[in-house]
C-alpha cells in the first residue's frame, strides 16, 4: 500500500474513534471480575446476617437489635454498589412510614435510614433466605383478602407504633420501575388513624451518578429475584435516594382515604412524577 493509502486509512480510523461515544466510567457495566466479587461478598453477607439472627439476636436488647439491623443493611447497600442519600425531614419515632415500592432492596434502604418493622405481602416469606431474614426482622406478613387476619395485623401495627417504633408500608401493593406512583390503598393506613399516630411519606428513587433515573433495581413485570439482583450488581454505581416529608398528623376526623391521597401526593412531588 502506498503512503497516500496509509494516510487515508489512518485518517478514517481517527475519525471513527472520534465519533465513537465515550461512556463515563461510572456508567460502564461492572466488569465480570467485579461482579463475581460482589456475588461472593453478597453471599457471605447473607450468611453472616443469618448467623447473627440465629445466634446473636436472642442475646441482645431490642435497641441493640435495631442498631445491628441498620449496620447490616448499610453494609448490604455498599456491597451492591448502592450509595444511600437521605434528604428532607428527620424520621419521627412512632410514625407509620409510607413509601413507594420499586425493589426488594427497598426494605434494606429504609432500614439503613431508620430501622423499622415492615408490612409485607405473605409471598415474601417464601423467598429463599431473604424471606427468612425478613421474618426474623419484625416483618408482618399480610394475607390478602382475609378481613380477620387484617384486624390482627392492624392490632400488631398499632402496638408497635404505641411503643415508639416505626412501621413501614408500601401502599401501592406492588412494585413499579420507579418512574411513577400507583394508587395508594388506604386500608393499610388504618392502624395509624385508629391509634392516632402520624404518617410520614418516604419517596424512594434509584439514580445514576449524574442524577438520572435508573431502573436497574426495579423488581417489576416478569423479572425474577435473581434477574433483579443481577441487574443491580451489573450497575457500577447507583444512588438510593430517600426523600423524607414532614409527618402528616392523624388529626381527629381525618379519614384514611384523604391521608393516603396526601401521602401519595408528597411521594409524587419528591420523585418528580
Amino acid at each position: 500500500m502506498n503512503g497516500q493509502g496509509q494516510t487515508a486509512d489512518l485518517r478514517t480510523q481517527t475519525q471513527a474513534s472520534a465519533a465513537a461515544p465515550v461512556v463515563p466510567a461510572a456508567f460502564a457495566p461492572t466488569p465480570p471480575l467485579l461482579r463475581a466479587w460482589r456475588y461472593l461478598r453478597l453471599t457471605l453477607h447473607l450468611l453472616q446476617g443469618a448467623a447473627t439472627l440465629a445466634l446473636v439476636y436472642p442475646l441482645c436488647k431490642p435497641t441493640t437489635r435495631l442498631s445491628l439491623r441498620q449496620r447490616w443493611s448499610r453494609r448490604l447497600l455498599v456491597i451492591l454498589g448502592l450509595r444511600l442519600q437521605l434528604e428532607g425531614a428527620p424520621i419521627a419515632p412512632g410514625a407509620m412510614l409510607v413509601a413507594n415500592h420499586i425493589s426488594w432492596v427497598d426494605i434494606f434502604v429504609i432500614n439503613a435510614a431508620s430501622p423499622s418493622a415492615f408490612v409485607s405481602k405473605a409471598e415474601v416469606r417464601s423467598w429463599p433466605l431473604i424471606g427468612w431474614l425478613a421474618a426474623r426482622n419484625d416483618t408482618i406478613f399480610l394475607r390478602r383478602g382475609s378481613r380477620g387476619h387484617a384486624r390482627i395485623i392492624n392490632a400488631e401495627i398499632a402496638a408497635l407504633l404505641d411503643a415508639g417504633r416505626n412501621v413501614a408500608i408500601f401502599p401501592e401493593g406492588t412494585t413499579t420501575d420507579g418512574s411513577h406512583v400507583l394508587h395508594f390503598h388506604a386500608a393499610l393506613l388504618q392502624p395509624a388513624v385508629a391509634s392516632g399516630h402520624a404518617v410520614q411519606p418516604l419517596a424512594l428513587s434509584y439514580r445514576n451518578p449524574d442524577g438520572s433515573h435508573s431502573r436497574a433495581p426495579a423488581y417489576d413485570g416478569e423479572l425474577s429475584l435473581g434477574q433483579c439482583t443481577a441487574n443491580i450488581i451489573a450497575a457500577r454505581e447507583l444512588v438510593a435516594r430517600v426523600t423524607v416529608s414532614a409527618p402528616i398528623e392523624t388529626a381527629e376526623g381525618i379519614d384514611r382515604r384523604s391521608l393516603a391521597q396526601q401521602a401519595r401526593a408528597a411521594v409524587m412531588r419528591d420523585i418528580g412524577a
